[in-house]
């Protein structure tokens, strides 16, 4: 092990999570199907080799899909109430392991400890919402028009739900989607992210451990691993009629196409290019700390991450120099020493990235005014550190219409009314999260209103990074428009069914028709 991995205890973490001789960089987890080539899990924080994961292969995927449609049949037939009591236990079990799981996630992914517990943290608190929904699962009754009939609505669970999720969620958004479609009574298969495999790992070790104790089928959870060529094997496959995926927005079209050829369903939670406005009579010490985090947390990899801030001219300069000064502020280095508020990019091809939009927007006219660059020397081995970045820009910028998943902030001023503001804001392809900061009641009001804001989230005085589990989460336009999370989202891992009872002794027909025999 690496010395920050000594130094904080990774390899007792694996060991906990249950997977073993990460010393000598291999990982025996839940992957027992797997027979294919071999990724490598690499850590940004420092470079170091965590473990190696093979891959599925194509007859070890149809091993997988044959476990799991047979779990299905037994499933989907225990009650939903039962079904909940398997995910209490999950989220008790979650508890238990939340720092070990908590620091996999910040070591292999990047982000602060403090972000890696607090995604466990949403994964129990989804748990909780989910065994709470497991005695909630209503239909509607209607009346019907003909006499002596009764009609009603129920919903009946789909069958096996394919996960495809980032690496900059490795665990959050695989339970979002699996505490739910438990309940309903579906069975998942999952493909994390081939960036954070072990993460992966770790809860399906979890989950079958879980499973196993309750005598119930280990195909409930399912696991894959590879890059998008498996990915292809679950949009492609009939056996799947909804599969779930998360991820950039070129992705999501391709996986949207694949599954819509069938006829199947998806759930598509695609990128973000998030705004906040800043009006006149904003509070400016909220709106700095709701920028500088919205932007830099998770080193800006986060779909919600602020890309914009929209600021009136009135303020510009005040608002500018305030998140200037809070900049210089930012501690960059290990995500596992919690001083830091900075950890490093998922890997180099990101860093990429990074320094290809900043060279971007410079060469369109816009001016950095944060400097940014990657960070070279002691604690940054990796090549992952970058510096946050800040452009004054212009939204019609080729650069500022796309998402860059990092840490770089463009600045734009508008004039005028709020109207100027919210047609900025919704002056690009995404429709994720949005943010406004006033005080103005009628500023908040036009924001929220059917003329405001574009998005799935809107927020007036808070940023637009973070959610909590009780909403439901997600964007229009190409953000994907699915929903996951809270409110009614479990609707989407079940299937509607219309019943209609008769029970006189004859069989009228609707809208009057005579058809007797």
């Amino acid at each position: 092990m690496s010395k920050i991995a000594t130094a904080f205890g990774i390899d007792q973490a694996l060991k906990e999570l249950g997977i073993q001789d990460s010393n000598n960089g291999t990982s025996t987890g839940s992957d027992n199907f797997a027979s294919g080539d071999v990724i490598s899990s690499y850590s940004p924080a420092d470079g170091a080799l965590i473990g190696k994961v093979k891959t599925t292969s194509k007859e070890d995927y149809e091993k997988v899909m044959a476990t799991a449609t047979s779990a299905f049949q037994i499933w989907r037939t225990k009650p939903a109430p039962l079904r909940g009591e398997v995910v209490r236990q999950f989220g008790e079990r979650l508890r238990e392991l939340k720092e070990p799981l908590g620091k996999l996630v910040s070591y292999e992914m990047g982000k602060s400890y403090q972000e890696g517990l607090g995604e466990v943290q949403e994964m129990i608190d989804i748990c909780d919402f989910a065994v709470g929904l497991s005695r909630q699962l209503h239909g509607l009754t209607m009346h019907s028009e003909r006499p002596g009939h009764r009609m009603y609505e129920q919903y009946h669970a789909l069958g096996v739900v394919g996960i495809i999720s980032a690496f900059n969620f490795p665990v959050a958004v695989w339970a979002w989607n699996t505490a739910l479609a438990w309940i309903c009574g579906d069975v998942c298969v999952w493909k994390p992210s081939e960036k954070t495999p072990l993460c992966g790992i770790a809860c399906q070790n979890i989950a079958a451990a879980v499973l196993k104790a309750n005598d119930l089928p280990e195909g409930i959870s399912c696991l894959i691993n590879g890059d998008y060529k498996v990915g292809e094997m679950m949009t492609h496959d009939g056996r799947i009629p909804l599969v779930s995926a998360t991820g950039s927005i070129r992705m999501g079209k391709i996986v949207a196409q694949a599954v819509a050829a069938r006829l199947g369903k998806s759930l598509l939670e695609l990128g973000g290019n998030n705004a906040i406005i800043v009006t006149p009579d904003a509070d400016i010490k909220m709106t700095v700390i709701g920028a500088v985090f919205g932007a830099v947390g998770t080193a800006g990899q986060r779909c919600t991450s602020t890309r914009r801030l929209i600021i009136h001219e009135s303020i510009y300069n005040q608002v500018k120099d305030a998140v200037v000064a809070a900049y210089q502020q930012l501690r960059i280095g290990n995500p596992l020493d919690e001083n830091n508020h900075v950890g490093p990019l998922i890997d180099t091809d990101a860093v990429g990235m990074y320094q290809k939009a900043l060279e971007q927007v410079v060469a369109e006219g816009g001016k950095l005014i944060v400097e940014g660059g990657v960070l070279e020397g002691e604690g940054y081995e990796s090549g992952c550190y970058v510096k946050p970045a800040i452009a004054e820009a212009k939204n019609s910028f080729e650069i500022v219409q796309h998402e860059t998943f990092a840490p770089v902030l463009y600045i734009l001023k508008y004039s005028g009314d709020v109207e100027n503001a919210i047609a900025l804001q919704n002056g690009v392809a995404q429709g994720l999260s949005s943010a406004i900061m006033t005080n103005n009641l009628r500023e908040a009001e036009r924001f929220l209103s059917v003329a405001g804001s574009d998005c799935g989230i809107a927020n007036v005085n808070i940023g637009t990074s973070g959610a909590e589990i009780g909403g439901a989460f997600g964007g229009e336009k190409e953000t994907g428009g699915g929903r996951e999370s809270g409110s009614d989202a479990w609707k989407v891992y079940m299937r509607r069914q219309t019943n209609t009872i008769n029970y006189t002794t004859e069989l009228p027909l609707a809208q009057g028709i005579k058809f007797d025999l």
